[in-house]
């Protein structure tokens, strides 16, 4: 771009490109941001500055109680007893290794808590990008880990004091049932989604009959069978532990709704991606692994980590089966006498809020950092 000015019969040309001009200050930082998206026009102002205020009050609300109306120290019920008490810590903080294991014997509190710090090990350098060996990493969390964790839950081996699963609970129980049924369903979920999508009516007939049969039913019926009818129909002397027809009901139940999240995706892959890699030779499941599942799997990660989400919360229906989990761990504090009060149910419901927002947001951010190094949106 050039510009050419005639002065003293000399021609004027300019050889460098013009800089755009900075926008202006009212459309940049979060001051423009809001002139833009909350403050247009008048009905936009109001609602927004309603809003505004509704979401302050609710915030003090929340801090006058959680934080300076609280009890952080004592010893029982006493401690939390008036009309200007607010919440009651302590009860968290005499609860917090129940909450934690359930009825797990005291005494072998190291043994979850070993498995805990292994799977943190081993995941965080599995969902760090850069961090190196990814095929061991993945090797050892999806094969060796789920052994070693069974082992030393469990017990039995290796001079480790057997504890029955019926002991298991709290956020042990939380995590081992999502955790399961998230490592599980995705897998079963991409089988069930080609198998739907499948030209062998026979393999299209019996996963559209599973997707459809698993998502007619709401999962707290699949719990209830799984743990009250299923031993019915055994033979005589036959016991299935109740936490595994928890898992195995929990797994299957997600991987149908994985399965039509992963069939959108498939559906959203261009027809020539299929006829390019036909054309190169490829046969169906080199085709699908390596050119159709990659694209279709990065088209939907805001719908597969949904469905993460939804699963991770949903372990709370395992207390329809007599398996209290993180949630029935702490409902089931509240009967004890010794923290009857007002604020203990309050108190008890604001941790649990806290703690599942804490796993869910989580989970959250971590899939819009994984959609924006992979360029979803095909941002330029």
């Amino acid at each position: 771009m050039s510009d050419v000015a005639i002065g003293h019969g000399q021609p004027f040309v300019r050889k460098e490109i013009l800089q755009p001009e900075p926008p202006p200050a009212s459309l940049v930082g979060f001051s423009g941001w809001a002139r833009q998206n909350l403050f247009v026009g008048p009905a936009n102002t109001l609602l927004s500055l309603f809003c505004l205020a509704l979401a302050t009050y609710v915030a003090w609300i929340m801090l006058d109680f959680l934080v300076l109306r609280a009890v952080w120290t004592g010893a029982n019920r006493e401690a939390c007893i008036g009309p200007e008490v607010g919440a009651c810590w302590p009860f968290i903080t005499t609860r917090f290794g129940q909450m934690l294991y359930g009825f797990y014997p005291a005494e072998e509190h190291w043994r979850p808590a070993t498995v805990f710090f292994v799977a943190v090990a081993l995941i965080a350098p599995l969902l760090t990008p850069s961090a190196p060996y990814k095929k061991a990493n993945a090797l050892l969390f999806f094969v060796a880990f789920p052994i070693f964790a069974f082992v030393m839950l469990s017990g039995g081996f290796f001079g480790l004091r057997p504890v029955e699963t019926r002991a298991w609970g709290g956020l042990l129980v939380t995590l081992v049932v999502a955790t399961t049924g998230i490592v599980a369903s995705l897998p079963l979920g991409v089988l069930l989604a080609l198998g739907r999508r499948s030209k062998l009516p026979v393999v299209r007939f019996f996963a559209i009959a599973f997707i459809e049969f698993w998502r007619g039913v709401p999962l707290i019926t699949v719990l209830f069978f799984a743990t009250y009818m299923l031993p019915l129909f055994l033979p005589s002397g036959w016991s299935i532990d109740g936490l595994l027809r928890a898992l195995v009901g929990v797994s299957l139940f997600s991987a149908a709704y994985m399965a039509e999240v992963v069939r959108g995706g498939l559906q959203a892959i261009p027809k020539g991606q299929y006829e390019g890699a036909m054309a190169m030779g490829l046969r169906y499941w080199p085709m699908m692994i390596l050119i159709v599942l990659p694209q279709a799997l990065k088209l939907v990660i805001p719908g597969i980590v949904n469905t993460f989400i939804g699963l991770f919360k949903d372990t709370t229906l395992v207390a329809i089966i007599s398996i209290f989990d993180f949630l029935g761990i702490i409902r089931s504090a509240f009967a004890d006498p010794n923290w009857a009060t007002p604020g203990t149910v309050y108190t008890g419901f604001a941790f649990a809020g806290i703690v599942y927002f804490i796993f869910c947001y989580g989970m959250s951010r971590y899939s819009r950092f994984v959609e924006e190094r992979l360029d979803v949106g095909h941002k330029h």
